[in-house]
């Protein structure tokens, strides 16, 4: 029996080649500003049009400033970037949603909110964390900037096929463990490229548990494991979430829609070329000591020791620390920090602000703490005033900015100065990545939160 991998993937060949890679089908490109001008200088000399149009949409979200989004960028590059972006749009016929847009935001926080990502596609963005529309229950990865040209130019591309890998996790979440630490939990045991040439298929109580914005978030990391993407079969949960949203099918369609995305699940005797298995009793609350995301540990855990690390990777463990200035077998619990940042792709959501309020509701921002509160969307940010979390967060000492990518990566004005120990809720803490020698703790919204109102890194479960 087919994996669910498989039932998609083959659906999707348009012709194989022997020996060589796979022509498939593409139901949906995503482009933002970073990775597409190449790709469309391509096709403007090629004397081409978009193939498919109505298939392809775009936005700006790197580049975006996350304050004052009604006059001009200032920064001169990340300007040309956006509006690059929209008179590529205007040529070529597609849609474009716009800084201060109502549908604008980050690529992959607009997608599924807009029921534009559904089970059973296949999607691609020249951008790594495109995984996280597997969520959906389709097949969705990043591709290069040539490869974004080849799509725009006939909706299909040429890729070798994935193995396939299934990871359970059983049980039951304990108490302040969301998914981000569930992502961070697989990362540091698979490491950062044990999943190198695999399609995850996430499965197990814990995942049918998690709410939509969960498994966003949790498919969103899959790319930090060295997998080609992540994706869970849709469910009751996968429904519920798209149902009613505006390019969700409708009526009839609807019905006939559920019916077939019901069929979307691997066989009870579908085999993997890798199955591994977890438990959620292992899991608390976790952070990242290092400079990839697999170098992480439980919150009230130490950083292993020398003898702990293998032979090959002590150099780059040792480097690792000294970036980051702590030390082998040290406790990091209670190290003070200097910024916050709840937001980026991976947890830029409404979830992600309800967590964040549920633990500085009634407390103050701590005096040493900047902290950047940044929505995925502005749909996020509609849902953030409707609920009142804007009033929570503003009372306790702290502002909600602009829709954007934020402080994920340094391509905006908000970059960590150097040597500043930033908690930051989005996916990467690669040197620099949040700024010239920035230094980045990977957490969850509820590790964020605690240590926005306590200066210090704090076991959330303490203040809940």
């Amino acid at each position: 029996m087919n994996t669910l991998f498989d039932k998609i993937w083959d659906k999707h060949v348009v012709q194989m080649i022997e020996d060589g890679p796979t022509q498939l089908y593409i139901d949906r490109l995503y482009c933002h500003e970073v990775t597409s001008p190449q790709a469309f200088d391509g096709m403007r000399k090629r004397g081409l049009k978009c193939f498919r149009p109505e298939q392809i949409y775009c936005m700006p979200d790197h580049n975006t400033p996350t304050h004052d989004q009604d006059k001009p960028i200032e920064d001169a590059v990340s300007r040309k970037q956006v509006d690059t972006l929209a008179a590529n749009c205007r040529e070529f016929g597609l849609t474009h949603y716009g800084m201060m847009s109502k549908d604008n935001g980050i690529i992959h926080v607009v997608g599924p909110e807009k029921g534009l990502s559904l089970p059973g596609m296949t999607i691609v963005c020249g951008d790594s964390h495109t995984s996280t529309h597997g969520a959906m229950g389709a097949v969705a990865f990043g591709i290069g900037t040539s490869e974004v040209e080849m799509v725009m130019a006939s909706q299909c591309i040429l890729q070798q096929k994935p193995k396939s890998m299934r990871i359970n996790i059983n049980g039951k979440l304990g108490k302040g463990v969301v998914a981000k630490d569930v992502a961070l939990f697989l990362m540091s045991r698979l490491t950062t490229s044990g999943a190198t040439g695999y399609f995850v298929e996430y499965a197990g109580d814990v995942v049918r548990d998690m709410s939509m914005e969960g498994r966003l978030t949790l498919c969103n990391l899959s790319i930090e494991m060295g997998a080609r993407g992540g994706f869970i079969a849709p469910d009751d949960t996968t429904f519920e979430y798209i149902k009613g949203r505006e390019y969700a099918p409708k009526g009839e369609e609807w019905d006939k829609a559920v019916a077939y995305w019901r069929t979307l699940r691997s066989g009870d005797d579908a085999v993997f070329d890798k199955e591994l298995t977890f438990e959620a009793a292992d899991i608390e609350p976790r952070v990242t000591y290092g400079t990839n995301p697999g170098m992480g540990i439980g919150i009230t855990e130490c950083i292993p020791s020398v003898e702990d690390i293998d032979e090959a990777g002590k150099a780059s463990f040792l480097k690792s620390l000294q970036y980051m200035g702590f030390k082998p077998g040290e406790r990091i619990l209670g190290h003070t920090v200097d910024y916050v940042f709840l937001g980026a792709c991976t947890n830029g959501r409404i979830e992600d602000f309800r967590a964040f309020a549920s633990i500085v509701k009634g407390r103050k921002k701590a005096d040493n703490i900047t902290a950047w509160l940044v929505p995925g969307s502005w749909n996020v940010d509609r849902q953030i005033r409707e609920e009142g979390i804007d009033k929570i967060v503003e009372e306790a000492g702290f502002e909600i900015r602009q829709p954007g990518c934020s402080a994920c990566l340094a391509m905006n004005d908000d970059k960590i100065p150097a040597g500043k120990y930033s908690v930051s809720t989005s996916n990467r803490n690669f040197e620099g990545r949040q700024g010239p020698g920035s230094r980045t703790i990977l957490a969850s919204p509820l590790v964020a939160a605690a240590a926005a109102v306590t200066g210090k890194l704090t076991d959330p479960r303490d203040l809940m």
